[in-house]
């Protein structure tokens, strides 16, 4: 079996966009899980996403108490044999490959946000690393993107960056 996720994170509404890009809904439809890294600012997008499938997402340091109270910092689930950790920020780049496999030594594959820059590695100990980059504020980035990748028999078999 394959398990298709949709990655988004910071979408900052309705401070950068009024909402989710149409290329994003089509995505979430589509998709068995929508993960969200985070920077939601309005619960109502959590709402949304919920009606278009399964969302597992994290607060962000935008995100006020009305998130807080109903997303955990670090969400952890297992998917298709793979360990997912859900984290909004990881600190610096310089060495966030050997940091995050001491903050994270039980994932596989570690989702994270903050930057509003896509971000593909992988760590010494072989977790992946993924950041969606923003599909609403590209801030200094060419586009505004999103991730999309495939799971099945306790790996990742593809990852897709989308640029809206």
């Amino acid at each position: 079996m394959t398990t298709r996720l949709l990655l988004i994170s910071d979408t900052h509404i309705p401070g950068r966009s009024r909402r989710l890009p149409d290329a994003v809904v089509r995505e979430a439809d589509a998709a068995d899980l929508t993960v969200h890294a985070g920077d939601w600012v309005a619960a109502s997008v959590l709402h949304d996403l919920r009606q278009h499938g399964e969302v597992l997402g994290v607060y962000g340091n935008n995100d006020g108490e009305d998130l807080r109270a109903v997303l955990p910092e670090v969400a952890r689930r297992e998917v298709e044999g793979v360990r997912i950790a859900v984290v909004h920020e990881t600190g610096q780049k310089q060495r966030r490959e050997e940091r995050m496999d001491v903050a994270y030594p039980d994932a596989d594959l570690l989702i994270f946000g903050h930057s509003h820059i896509p971000w593909d590695t992988t760590t010494p100990r072989g977790m992946r690393l993924l950041n969606p980059g923003s599909p609403t504020d590209r801030r200094r980035q060419p586009d505004h993107t999103f991730v999309t990748l495939e799971l099945a028999d306790g790996g990742i078999r593809s990852v897709r960056l989308h640029s809206i």
